[in-house]
């Protein structure tokens, strides 16, 4: 049985540059591809809506899709929730996303989109190194993705 390390405050831990590799698995279709790059969890901008103790997650990379790179990215905001040890996850246009509670180390959640389900597995491994499991299933999707995240320093 794997052992999860438990996280009293997610955003205390996330702050920071993360190394990122991910793997994406199309279930249906047979195709493969990979994620490289980084993610910044950095404080949201004082200027900005009143998301004060938040994040904002930005990652940048290049994705390669069936031996064709490209860049990508993404952001997204972590926002403090009432409960200690707790985070809401919201998409950069502050649409929720999902919930993030990593006091025991692991999180499962779910995230409906259109008629597919996003199945998401966060795990903490150490003080640097995480990784999260998305499945996602429904008529237009059956895909795994892995990524694993490394504290840069």
């Amino acid at each position: 049985m794997e052992e999860f390390r438990p996280v009293p405050d997610p955003l205390a831990y996330l702050l920071g540059s993360w190394r990122v590799t991910r793997s994406v698995q199309d279930r249906a279709g047979g195709g493969e591809g990979r994620f490289d790059g980084t993610t910044v969890f950095g404080p949201l901008d004082a200027g900005g809506p009143p998301d004060a103790g938040g994040l904002l997650h930005e990652e940048a990379g290049t994705f390669v899709w069936l031996g064709v790179p490209r860049p990508a990215g993404r952001t997204l905001r972590f926002l403090p929730r009432p409960t200690p040890g707790t985070a809401d996850v919201r998409f950069a246009d502050g649409r929720p996303f999902h919930d993030l509670d990593l006091t025991t180390g692991r999180h499962v959640v779910g995230h409906p989109c259109s008629a597919d389900l996003y199945r998401g597995e966060f795990t903490v491994r150490d003080p640097d190194h995480w990784r999260t499991v998305w499945q996602v299933a429904g008529p237009a999707k059956d895909l795994l993705l892995t990524t694993d995240y490394a504290r840069l320093r």
